[in-house]
């Protein structure tokens, strides 16, 4: 497959309002990678016992594995591949449990042509209910850049 036939979006096919999404049923094995991966064992995440004594009475994920989801959004579908992550913050609403399907969304904000910027409003949810929000910024490849 060419670079061409992987490209995401450039900054001028970008519009206010475009919005794309991705969904995953988290998993005790995702849970457990996660840690993993990140470092961060926290028996909230992978202790029942421990965590059913907490305020969430049972094991939750890890925040940054619902907000990772975000950046599936962002590099494979929209804006997608090529497209570069510059900030994003998070605002945490409620728990996701093993089982949960969570549903990342992110829909084009602003667009800021001359610095090949994108912001976005990203959100997750299970259900009806958002279990975290925010915005993230992203660099665009414009396409003279791509012609180079």
């Amino acid at each position: 497959m060419s670079l061409e036939e992987r490209r995401g979006a450039y900054i001028d096919e970008l519009a206010v309002g475009q919005t794309a999404s991705f969904s995953k049923t988290v998993t005790d094995a995702d849970i457990v990678l996660f840690a993993g991966i990140s470092g961060d064992t926290n028996p909230v995440h992978l202790d029942e016992q421990y965590a059913g004594q907490t305020v969430f009475r049972g094991r939750i994920a890890h925040g940054l594995l619902s907000a990772s989801l975000l950046s599936a959004v962002l590099g494979t579908k929209l804006p997608g591949p090529g497209c570069i992550y510059l900030s994003q913050t998070l605002n945490f609403k409620a728990p996701v449990r093993i089982g949960d399907t969570v549903t990342a969304r992110v829909t084009v904000k602003e667009i800021f042509p001359d610095k090949n910027r994108v912001v976005l409003e990203t959100v997750c949810h299970v259900g009806n209910k958002a279990v975290l929000d925010g915005e993230a910024t992203v660099m665009v490849p414009a396409r003279a850049e791509a012609a180079e």
